[in-house]
């Protein structure tokens, strides 16, 4: 096992977060505190349960719902009219900027949309802050929307139709048993929300094929990595099984621990959820672009195929996805949550527990971001379909765009 990657300090996050987070006026009083913890955190479980339900069928595409959902949310209450009730306003606005944004990008929910909106909206008194609030709502909403328009982040688009290279020592190829065509290619095509271009941060390439390092790796994801395995652990399998699900969902329960725990207002929590997506979507943006920048064959094709003591019936313990090698999508994912989740609240948190779709009965606990990362670099190795330097590049380059978003989050919510 290589050792663990050096990470930048706290003291170098909580700037960013400081920066990126706070906006320039005083937070909320904390007396109202409880309450928009209460509106936010109702409409957070409304965006979970809607994707969900009728989400589309790509992670990236369920990002974007999120981010333009939040962000619209985030500006809707950045700034309150002189005058009026400061709660109720922001409380509204929040509450119709998530409510008309949701119905626009998952129509086919919107009477369940409805519904919530009616019942929220119900809790907030009447009068000139509510009404206000409400047109907030929609007028940030219809821009965010309008600006995202044809971003190339539809799942048409998405996966786009991707050639299959010529076969090659190192070449990705279509992988067992369905040897489906390459998804996600279209991701490297679409418009960030931040990022000044798709290939910003691509890592550098994935080692040589006559490297030690390249050695390395493919014995390691050989041992430990195969559906027969007889040196991987039983918790170790559990391991990546554990990890194996959508990044999108194992994360939503982080983020709302970080944000259900936090005495911040409901100007800076909403930031948070939109920060947290909006680099998220660009995170899957680079991810992509590195993927097929460098057209990295899975360790699958490599074992069965290559120069190194080929095994044509080595099999992984999961199916392998059917898009290149390197870097790895969901320590990318890991990456940038973890930097996301840092600024806001610190390295550490108290106890919390996680489940995943994909482990049922299994229940982890956790009490820092990191840990999330280090387990996710571990799984794809167990699971036997990633190198371990895919998996580290991809943590790399996730924090690293996450920290730009960091950075430059006043280009998404202005300076109010």
């Amino acid at each position: 096992m290589t050792p663990p990657l050096s990470r930048p300090s706290r003291r170098t996050f909580v700037a960013l977060g400081a920066a990126a987070l706070l906006p320039a006026s005083v937070a909320a009083p904390r007396a109202v505190a409880a309450d928009r913890r209460s509106a936010v955190l109702t409409w957070y479980d409304t965006t979970a349960e809607t994707i969900a339900a009728a989400g589309a069928a790509t992670q990236v595409t369920n990002s974007r719902t999120w981010a333009i959902a939040w962000l619209a949310a985030a500006r809707a209450v950045r700034s309150v009219p002189g005058g009026v009730d400061r709660a109720a306003y922001q409380e509204a606005a929040l509450v119709s900027a998530v409510h008309q944004a949701l119905v626009d990008l998952v129509p086919g929910r919107a009477e369940q949309l409805d519904a919530t909106y009616r019942q929220s909206l119900d809790r907030v008194p009447g009068g000139e802050a509510r009404s206000l609030g409400v047109a907030a709502g929609r007028r940030e909403a219809a821009v965010v929307l309008g600006s995202r328009r044809d971003d190339g982040l539809d799942p048409a688009s998405v996966n786009a139709p991707y050639p299959v290279p010529a076969p090659g020592p190192g070449v990705w190829q279509p992988t067992p048993p369905s040897y489906a065509p390459a998804t996600q290619y279209g991701n490297r095509l679409a418009v960030p929300f931040l990022l000044r271009t798709p290939d910003q941060f691509r890592p550098g390439p994935p080692p040589a094929l006559d490297s030690d390092r390249y050695a390395a790796d493919l014995a390691e994801v050989r041992a430990y990595g195969s559906v027969d395995s007889p040196v991987r652990s039983p918790h170790q399998t559990e391991t990546a099984t554990f990890w194996l699900g959508s990044s999108l969902t194992l994360y939503t329960e982080p983020l709302r621990v970080a944000l259900s725990r936090t005495p911040r207002g409901i100007a800076e929590q909403a930031r948070l959820v939109a920060l947290f997506h909006v680099a998220l979507v660009d995170t899957q943006i680079a991810t992509s672009d590195g993927k097929y920048a460098y057209e990295r064959w899975r360790p699958v094709t490599a074992i069965r195929t290559g120069a190194v003591d080929p095994d044509p019936g080595w099999t992984p313990l999961h199916t392998t996805p059917a898009h290149p090698d390197h870097p790895s999508g969901h320590n990318t994912y890991s990456g940038a949550a973890e930097a996301v989740l840092t600024a806001f609240s610190g390295a550490r948190t108290a106890p919390f527990a996680l489940t995943s779709p994909t482990a049922p009965g299994v229940t982890r606990t956790y009490t820092t971001w990191r840990q999330l990362t280090d387990e996710n670099v571990e799984a794809r190795v167990l699971s036997g379909i990633h190198t371990r330097s895919a998996d580290e590049a991809g943590v790399v380059l996730g924090r690293r765009v996450a920290r730009f978003a960091l950075e430059h989050a006043g280009e998404l919510f202005g300076s109010a």
